[in-house]
């Protein structure tokens, strides 16, 4: 079959053909109908060793699929479902496991391969897409129960104020989610004007540049110091930029990907009483179902976090693009897309 492969560090992902997949007894294969381009699958191919990644790895955990083979053991899913993947593949036996948090378990992995026109995963990943969903859709599933789990993290309560520093994919489904839940103000900052008119689309009452003035003009846009700061880019120095933000005893959430350290005062976060907390996954029976949920439509859809469709053709120019800052948000490979 053909896939988007990934072979080492500074080569772009190569199109090729790999093995066609065949299930294990507990496993499905599916015939990928849509993947996004995460911003972690970048990280990744810059820093492939702490993921366990190797040449060869196909990559892509946004994905959604219908079933076209079953393994002799699965029971619970059939040829022709149509379902939306839980790329965190945990044991399927531990506690986390059974309580439908395998983020949790001490096996977990995160699976790739979603850049390809199949892919085999563990039954206990799926999740059968409303009808009404299509099927290409299902692929925002992944980062919407990260986003979710963010604001649950978060302990976020109706009449908030939030900021979201970052405008990619995560913040702005950040944000879709703090104004479906009450936020009283949802304001997102970036350091680029063109996510603006899409942030109030998804949901955002405010949008705001990043710089030195950052926190006055959240405050300035959250009618005062904002409750809650989401920190969504996982750049050296900005969750500093959230601590100094927030206002006192206020929230701080770290979701953004900072690899190799960071620099920040945490006088400031403990003069402050401020709240530090992290959020990375999410929770596979509650968090996952209402992010497939949100799929069916209702204010702010996130489906209009999509700008482009490809094939997987131009995906190795496509990503190697997002590497920039571009004007794209999520791109969504499309194995039959026309």
């Amino acid at each position: 079959m053909k896939a988007a492969i990934f072979d080492t560090v500074g080569s772009p992902l190569r199109i090729g053909s790999v093995p066609d997949p065949a299930p294990a007894p507990d496993e499905v294969v599916l015939r990928v109908a849509a993947c996004g381009i995460c911003g972690s699958d970048l990280h990744i191919t810059e820093d492939p060793v702490p993921f366990g990644i190797g040449a060869g790895f196909v990559l892509g955990h946004e994905f959604a699929g219908d079933v076209v083979a079953v393994g002799s053991e699965v029971s619970d899913l059939r040829i022709g479902d149509r379902v939306a993947v839980v790329p965190m593949r945990g044991c399927g036996h531990c506690a986390s496991c059974r309580r439908g948090d395998p983020a949790r378990c001490a096996e977990m992995v995160l699976i790739g391969g979603g850049y390809a026109e199949y892919a085999t995963v563990a039954a206990r990943q799926c999740r059968i897409l409303p009808d009404d969903v299509p099927l290409e859709d299902g692929a925002l599933a992944e980062p919407l129960s990260v986003a979710l789990h963010c604001i649950v993290r978060s302990g976020m309560k109706p009449g908030d104020r939030v900021a979201i520093i970052g405008a990619g994919p995560i913040g702005l489904l950040v944000a879709f989610w703090a104004r479906r839940m009450g936020a009283s103000h949802v304001v997102v900052a970036d350091i680029h004007e063109h996510q603006r008119e899409r942030a109030l689309a998804l949901g955002a009452t405010g949008f705001v540049l990043s710089g030195e003035r950052l926190s006055e003009n959240l405050a300035d846009a959250c009618g005062g110091a904002p409750d809650i700061v989401f920190e969504c880019v996982g750049k050296r120095g900005l969750l500093g930029k959230a601590v100094e933000s927030v206002r006192l005893q206020g929230t701080v959430v770290g979701v953004g990907l900072c690899i190799g350290g960071d620099e920040w005062d945490p006088f400031v976060a403990l003069s402050k009483e401020v709240n530090l907390l992290f959020s990375v996954f999410f929770d596979q029976r509650s968090e996952f179902g209402v992010a497939l949920d949100a799929l069916r439509g209702g204010p702010f859809a996130p489906q209009g976090l999509i700008t482009d469709r490809i094939d997987l053709s131009p995906v190795p120019q496509i990503f190697e693009s997002l590497r920039r800052r571009t004007t794209q948000c999520k791109v969504l490979i499309q194995p039959e897309f026309v």
